[in-house]
């Protein structure tokens, strides 16, 4: 079988996921379509809307066939180690191709870009320190570092491009057979923040507003698989997962800290620590706390990874750790149908990372350690008996077929 690769955090799975899913299929003719899927926080420092099995199980419906975790300390991280993450997954399961969503729309002009960056990197490295001792975030510095060794014909200051064009660099960079192609988004940008009113395309962001705001009908913007999904999960677990849930817990993690255990979290630098602890005493909501501690240095992306560190109490030792070997150290299956299952048993016994169905093989995994504690840390918002059983569901829960 064919088997291509997508990445993907399903934040819910929605009507345009399902457009790249049938695209994908038609572009690369895969036998078997295999989904990255980020677990309990996003890339942008955010818990997923709902856990990582019922968007498996969303996934499985819009047509994937088979789901693999990318564990915590590669899917809440910045984009290049996020796609190193996912590339290196996908390479161990064989996959001939990654399909990834992009703006720009055409594959050529990311592998020439990726190429300007590996054969300029210490050029491109100087200009980013440039920029940044000017005081600007090093998202804007990149890109304009990019612009300076003389490229332009990307625009990396659209989320997937810049994605995607990390992915690419990661293939480059790991070596690996796996080839590239993209396919173009249609209507829905990414940061769009309300539903659109003549069309059944929304963006992730605009579907999630509407349900946190106490409203349900969304079922014109995601296939009815996923509609049920969120219903379901709603009604049994009483609430959805965004910052203003988590804020408490992120308050009471900062208040009790020192500024030295702060100092300790992973991407904590350059004395944000001061920023945060003063700030936290004041702020009475997840939003204000954030725009009290932004500076044109640290963009509201980066330092929600920090306040996710901060409460799954993850450390740059613990991160670097995670990272020795700059890829993923397990692959572990979230759902599959009868294809997805068919290639996974084509493939297990030829693959260099171990398939783990069964946590309890990887306790002492460094990698593992941190998807833990983020598990953990998700799911302490919920009521008891929940809190309990949604641990429990955790280590017990088999890939859901």
């Amino acid at each position: 079988m064919k088997a291509v690769g997508i990445v993907v955090e399903y934040n819910p799975f929605h009507n345009g996921h399902l457009y790249h899913v049938q695209q994908t299929r038609k572009k690369t003719k895969a036998d078997c379509l295999i989904a990255v899927m980020s677990s309990s926080f996003t890339q942008r420092g955010e818990p997923a809307i709902a856990p990582k099995w019922e968007r498996a199980r969303m996934a499985l419906a819009g047509g994937v066939d088979l789901v693999v975790e990318l564990p915590y300390p590669f899917a809440v991280q910045t984009a290049e180690r996020f796609a190193h993450g996912a590339v290196s997954i996908l390479d161990a399961l064989f996959c001939e191709q990654l399909c990834f969503g992009s703006e720009h729309g055409d594959v050529e002009a990311f592998i020439q870009t990726a190429r300007l960056l590996i054969d300029e990197k210490e050029r491109h490295n100087e200009k980013i320190k440039h920029y940044m001792h000017q005081g600007m975030s090093y998202a804007k510095a990149y890109a304009l570092a990019l612009y300076d060794i003389g490229h332009d014909a990307l625009d990396i200051s659209q989320p997937n491009n810049i994605l995607g064009l990390h992915y690419v660099k990661a293939i480059i960079e790991q070596q690996s057979d796996i080839k590239p192609e993209t396919i173009q988004r249609i209507v829905a940008h990414y940061h769009d923040a309300s539903l659109p009113a003549n069309d059944d395309i929304a963006s992730a962001t605009s579907i999630r507003r509407f349900l946190q705001s106490g409203h349900e009908d969304v079922a014109r913007y995601v296939p009815h698989p996923t509609f049920e999904t969120l219903q379901t999960y709603r009604h049994t677990y009483t609430t959805w997962h965004d910052w203003d849930k988590y804020f408490p817990v992120l308050k009471y993690r900062l208040l009790t800290m020192e500024v030295d255990e702060i100092r300790q979290i992973a991407e904590v630098e350059e004395g944000i620590e001061h920023r945060l602890k003063k700030a936290i005493v004041h702020a009475t909501s997840f939003h204000d706390f954030l725009s009290a501690v932004k500076t044109k240095r640290y963009t509201w992306t980066r330092l929600q990874r920090i306040c996710t560190h901060v409460l799954t109490n993850v450390t740059k030792k613990e991160m670097a750790k995670a990272h020795e070997k700059k890829r993923a150290t397990y692959i572990r299956p979230l759902a599959m149908n009868e294809t997805g299952r068919a290639y996974l048993q084509t493939v297990k016994k030829k693959t260099t990372l171990p398939i783990v169905t069964n946590v309890k093989h990887i306790q002492h995994d460094p990698v593992y350690h941190i998807e833990k504690k983020a598990t953990q840390a998700y799911m302490c918002i919920l009521p008891e008996p929940l809190w309990t059983e949604a641990l429990r569901n955790e280590y017990a829960t088999p890939p859901l077929r």
